[in-house]
């Protein structure tokens, strides 16, 4: 070595190759620190985190303190909001009396609310427009101030308006049954649009003796604890029960509720109108539309000027300004007596109101005020044209070379014999429109029809019995129904007074249609008259509903230039809601405005003097756009009826209520979504509906009315999304005979009836309800007849199907007015009170 040294010769140092050997290192039992790791990389950083966002990595102490900062910050913020409800800074808690039993009165929880030995000082009588019993109470000993209201419970629109911005509910009830079955119906609507905090009350425990209180108690708290499983059950016989009440209300947490917490909205309290005047020069007389002045406390988010405001029930409107009148319940004065005639009053007035003048904080203006178009300008000439090919001239030129002979009148000219249609033609388009007609009906009538029939055609008894037999039955029948007539009670005839033959008869029909659906479900009758290729032109069939593909944007109705899509509406909705949650302008919550909405019809103004409560909403963008709504939802148990697809509903969607006839499909993960005859028990559905946008979360209830004037509840959910691209397709399915079957072949009947249609559907994949898959292979003679091959042998007792789909989409009849519901006084008189009195 010394010697290689001093030739000055240096030795090359081994390099390993691509294939050295690694071996693992021993794995001893410990994990390395996050220490040792940065001491062995020496600052090193791998590539793949040179590349991705840069993120400061935090001690754990640093990130002990960070989730500390973050609670305590999240836990200000609540403790602000809940002391902010009822204080100088805020709106006063509004609170709405229930009565969930009809023996009890909420009239009594409110009187005694209102004494003095409750601690508080009543400073304004009638202060919520349309409603009588309300007034606003100050608590100087808590300082708080509340609002309370109690509307009946029998309009059941009026009590889902007061709850959709009632900050507390008080609930009555009954000291022994809690509530009723009318009572329970209600909380059924009240859960599924969204419960906000919520007290119960009963009255009369402490009339009973002083054994048997425990006992009551104890029977009630069983019965609330499946509506309430974790409320309190507080008696109200005292003042001092008004008390603690009271402070109950004042310091419970708050549920929020995600639909009106993201939205501006107002309670009136107080509401004039006045008239538009007519234009000069016209000479006409009023129009009927004015300016409506409505007064109240700004609640959930800063209002706007700018926006559009929605009236619950009447529709959409524009502010032209807001005004900043004094606070009627100041709640750093003293007690001081309610002015009557004010608060609550309704005027209706020709001009302006004589009152102190007051601060304006806003005006609109046009330029940034936002449109009241609801729906997107239709133009008829802007479908797709585009210049006729060479070919499409020569097929024209030919076509009008080849002139037809048809015989006219004499004198008749060129011109006017291109009118004149042959009978062959007319009848051409009489088929054509038929087969045109997307109506669902249809093709149940004429199912049901030839079931009623068959039904009709079986009589009784014995085909071998003589003509004597028969007239002897039959006046053993007449004889029978003598005596039955006469030994009918009274109570028999009220009961059959009572009875609707039509909608019995009506009834009858769905629950067939709905049985027959069950039990064959689209399965449809080849028509005899009409050649299949022309009644089911509009269908098509697919080689796998899952994965064949269906386009979209193919053959769209009309009323898809009328609607508004968005190009993502999550990321819209997104954008939009985090914008809303940081607004900062226009008039804050808390404060007590006067908003001028302007060009509303007086109708209004009859619906606040009828008792009803007026509830205004402030939009978000788009919110008064028309699209394709999908609405979540989940059959009532308590509803047993039968509900057919596009038959007509009323929805409550959020703060909106309107009429509309939905297309019921299944609710499922992939690009096609088959559609549902009727609105299945067993499982969620989703309804489709042209609607106005509305962004989620928002609670959803479907209704229907009666024709006398009644509306059940049908439906409980939520709303969906917005997507006009969703595909739903309605199928149906052709059914066959095995007529004839080899190994693997078969004959088969009754599908079709001509050779025509056999061709025409020839590509189409055939199935059996065993299983077996095949296809046609031929057609055989000209009277239906088709020879098919299929994977297996078929079995005697086996159905030949064909699935075929078509595309459908909701009706437009969209409606914002729905009718007022019957009460549920008048119900008391009908059908279910004469039984009881019956029995």
């Amino acid at each position: 070595m010394v010697k290689m040294a001093a030739n000055g010769e240096k030795q090359q140092g081994h390099r390993p190759g691509i294939y050295k050997q690694k071996n693992k290192g021993h794995k001893h039992g410990k994990h390395r620190t996050k220490g040792e790791i940065e001491r062995e990389n020496k600052g090193r950083v791998s590539v793949l985190t040179l590349t991705k966002k840069q993120r400061k990595e935090q001690k754990k102490m640093d990130r002990r303190h960070k989730a500390n900062q973050l609670r305590r910050n999240k836990k200000d913020m609540v403790l602000t909001e809940k002391r902010r409800l009822g204080s100088r800074d805020g709106p006063p808690h509004l609170v709405a009396v229930v009565s969930l039993h009809a023996g009890v009165d909420a009239g009594a929880i409110t009187k005694l609310l209102r004494g003095e030995g409750a601690g508080g000082v009543v400073h304004q009588e009638r202060c919520v427009s349309g409603i009588s019993d309300s007034f606003g109470l100050i608590l100087p000993r808590f300082k708080q101030r509340f609002t309370f209201l109690s509307h009946s419970t029998a309009d059941m629109h009026a009590l889902l308006d007061v709850a959709k911005i009632a900050d507390s509910l008080v609930f009555v009830l009954d000291s022994t049954e809690g509530w009723d079955s009318y009572g329970d119906y209600c909380l059924s609507c009240l859960f599924a649009q969204g419960l906000p905090s919520h007290a119960l009350v009963c009255q009369g425990v402490s009339d009973l003796p002083v054994k048997k209180r425990v006992e009551s108690r104890r029977a009630l708290s069983k019965i609330t604890e499946i509506r309430f499983p974790d409320a309190r059950l507080f008696p109200l016989d005292s003042e001092q029960d008004a008390t603690l009440l009271l402070r109950h209300l004042g310091t419970q947490r708050q549920r929020k509720l995600g639909f009106r917490s993201r939205r501006s909205h107002l309670l009136a309290q107080h509401v004039t109108f006045t008239p538009n005047r007519p234009a000069e020069g016209t000479g006409g007389g009023p129009t009927g539309l004015g300016t409506l002045c409505v007064s109240g406390y700004v609640r959930g988010r800063p209002l706007r000027v700018d926006r559009l405001v929605h009236i619950s029930g009447l529709g959409d409107f524009q502010l032209s300004q807001i005004d900043a009148p004094s606070d009627p319940l100041p709640i750093n004065l003293t007690a001081r007596p309610a002015k009557p005639g004010k608060g609550g009053d309704v005027d209706m007035l020709d001009g302006a109101e004589d009152e102190a003048p007051v601060r304006v904080l806003m005006k609109a203006d046009p330029s940034c005020r936002e449109s009241l178009q609801a729906e997107a300008e239709v133009d008829p000439m802007d479908g797709e044209q585009t210049w006729p090919t060479e070919s499409e001239l020569l097929e024209a030129e030919e076509a009008r070379k080849k002139k037809r002979v048809m015989k006219v009148p004499k004198g008749t000219s060129d011109y006017q014999a291109t009118w004149i249609v042959d009978e062959n033609e007319e009848e051409n388009g009489e088929t054509d429109e038929e087969s045109s007609d997307d109506d669902d009906d249809d093709m149940m009538d004429e199912a049901m029809e030839g079931e009623d029939e068959e039904n009709n055609s079986q009589e009784p008894g014995s085909g071998c019995a003589s003509e004597e037999e028969e007239e002897e039955e039959e006046e053993d029948d007449e004889e029978e129904e003598e005596v039955c007539s006469t030994e009918r009670t009274g109570a028999d005839q009220r009961y059959d007074e009572h009875i609707d033959e039509a909608a019995e008869e009506e009834g009858l029909k769905r629950y067939r249609e709905a049985r027959a659906h069950e039990m064959f479900p689209d399965e449809v009758d080849t028509p005899l008259d009409v050649a299949a290729r022309i009644r089911f032109q509009r269908y098509r069939g697919l080689k796998s509903f899952r994965s064949s593909p269906w386009d979209p944007m193919e053959n769209l109705p009309l009323n898809y230039s009328r609607i508004f899509q968005f190009q993502s509406f999550e990321r819209t909705r997104r954008r939009i809601l985090a914008e809303a949650a940081a607004e900062e302008d226009g008039a804050m919550v808390g404060w007590y405005v006067t908003l001028h909405v302007v060009d509303v019809p007086s109708s209004v103004m009859e619906s606040v003097q009828s008792g009803r409560p007026l509830i205004l909403v402030s939009l978000l963008p788009h919110e008064q756009k028309m699209s394709v709504m999908h609405l979540l939802v989940r059959r009532h148990p308590s509803n047993t009826e039968p509900i057919k697809n596009k038959e007509e509903l009323v929805f409550h969607c959020g703060f909106r209520r309107f009429r509309a006839s939905p297309t019921f499909s299944q609710h499922t993960s992939a690009d096609k979504h088959k559609m549902e005859r009727f609105l299945r028990p067993d499982a969620p559905t989703v309804v489709s509906v042209y609607a106005p946008i509305t962004f989620p979360p928002a609670g959803v209830l479907l209704f229907k009315q009666r024709n006398d004037g009644i509306q059940d509840l049908v439906a409980t959910g939520s709303l969906l999304s917005c997507d006009p691209q969703r595909v739903m397709l309605k199928r149906i399915v052709l059914s066959g005979h095995p007529f004839k079957i080899n190994r693997r072949s078969a004959v088969v009947r009754y599908m079709f009836f001509n050779r025509d249609d056999i061709m025409w559907f020839k590509p189409v994949e055939l199935r059996t309800k065993w299983g077996r898959r095949g296809h046609i292979k031929e057609a055989l003679g000209t009277h239906g007849h088709m020879k098919c091959v299929f994977d297996n042998q078929l079995r005697s007792q086996d159905t030949v199907l064909m699935n075929l789909y078509k595309r459908v989409y909701p009706r437009w009849t969209y409606d914002p007015y729905v009718p007022s519901p019957l009460p549920w006084v008048k119900r008391e008189g009908s059908v279910e009170m004469d039984d009881l009195d019956m029995e």
